[in-house]
């Protein structure tokens, strides 16, 4: 079986991403920092790498925002709770209205090889209600991600799914969440993250 934490191997990296985007607020070098530094260890990645798809092999970064701004994307192996590593990434955007989001991204294709049920996820009979089966375990081990970032900076929300619609954030949400969420959700409560899980 091919070995879903090699970085060199591009089959990894195909398929789109499975993600973590946590929407920290208004734009601030601080506290981006410390965000990163908190998912990185929350998530137990391993490693710290420029992006390994457009470098000449592994280039060892340091984790901050000055190495996430230079390169686009930093990278690292991570363990999922059902036991395998897979190669992972990090990336980080401010959109126009000025909030900014740090994404954790798993690639479906290194998914793919550690788990024969995510095969062709989202499509086909691979995706929808059934993928749930395994997806509700990822989500709520992401979910811990988020509640580590929350509890170290404050977040406005997270979202955990495939390819997250970049309309979706904490204005969109605050008139309430809809009936059929492909995502998992998390909004700050009076204790915590509150959690809400996809039904799709």
């Amino acid at each position: 079986m091919r070995d879903p934490a090699r970085f060199d191997d591009s089959e990894n990296w195909c398929g789109g991403f499975y993600e973590l985007d946590i929407e920290l607020g208004r734009a601030d070098p601080v506290r981006l920092q410390a965000a990163l530094a908190v998912l990185w260890a929350a998530a137990g990645i391993y490693g710290c790498y420029a992006d390994p798809r457009i470098t000449n092999g592994l280039t060892p970064v340091p984790l901050n925002v000055s190495s996430l701004e230079e390169h686009g994307l930093l990278a690292g192996i991570v363990t999922l709770p059902f036991g395998r590593r897979v190669v992972c990434a990090c990336t980080s955007g401010e959109f126009d209205d000025g909030q900014e989001w740090l994404t954790l991204s798993l690639p479906l294709g290194a998914l793919a090889r550690t788990d024969r049920r995510i095969r062709a996820f989202p499509f086909g009979e691979y995706g929808g209600p059934v993928s749930l089966r395994w997806r509700h375990q990822l989500d709520a081990w992401l979910g811990t991600v988020a509640d580590a970032v929350h509890a170290e900076v404050g977040i406005a929300c997270a979202l955990i799914g495939f390819e997250i619609d970049a309309g979706k954030d904490a204005a969109s949400l605050a008139a309430g969440l809809p009936e059929e969420r492909w995502e998992a959700i998390a909004l700050p409560g009076l204790a915590g993250l509150v959690h809400t899980p996809a039904n799709r």
